[in-house]
């Protein structure tokens, strides 16, 4: 069986651009997914997210803006790694929000809950605008569908992965669960 996959839609609605993650959950909540993947909004609740991630997920795809200088609309996949500090140095010396949405704080938190890793991806959009106002800008609403698209990919990856594995361990069939 595959392990339970997390898909969680991030940003603060009222932050134009920072939207996004929200948009593409919200997308997502209404498509065909596997029983053992789950899409939340998650918004600006990093406490909820770092106790949900704590939960035992195999993988774990956070939705949300990401500024790495590339044009508006631009979508990354980029594989999060936990933070290589120590729990203790790391609440320590970084300011913490309950109310926030810091992916390194949030993986820092499973840290000190004493959670298991999983794996993170983050598939990121480059945002034109995080002023204030609840709608996103044209080249980021045009790149919700396309990080959908992005997000059914690596879901349908996970499975093949695990379908391969229990083919080389001499399994004749892998259910593929779908709700």
């Amino acid at each position: 069986m595959t392990g339970r996959m997390l898909v969680a839609g991030v940003g603060n609605i009222f932050l134009g651009d920072d939207g996004f993650g929200v948009a593409v959950a919200s997308r997502l909540a209404g498509a065909d997914l596997p029983s053992w993947v789950q899409v939340a909004d998650y918004g600006i609740s990093g406490m909820h997210l770092a106790y949900d991630l704590a939960d035992g997920y195999e993988t774990a795809i956070l939705v949300d803006t990401a500024q790495r200088g590339e044009a508006p609309g631009t979508l990354t996949v980029i594989e999060a790694g936990r933070p290589a500090e120590p729990a203790g140095a790391f609440a320590q010396t970084r300011m913490f929000d309950a109310h926030g949405m810091q992916p390194d704080v949030v993986l820092g938190v499973l840290d000190m809950l004493g959670a298991s890793s999983a794996r993170v991806l983050v598939v990121g959009c480059e945002p034109a605008s995080l002023d204030y106002g609840m709608e996103l800008s044209e080249p980021v609403a045009k790149a919700v569908d396309a990080a959908v698209q992005i997000v059914m990919d690596l879901i349908a990856e996970s499975a093949d992965k695990t379908a391969s594995s229990a083919e080389e361990e001499g399994a004749s069939h892998v259910p593929r669960h779908t709700r």
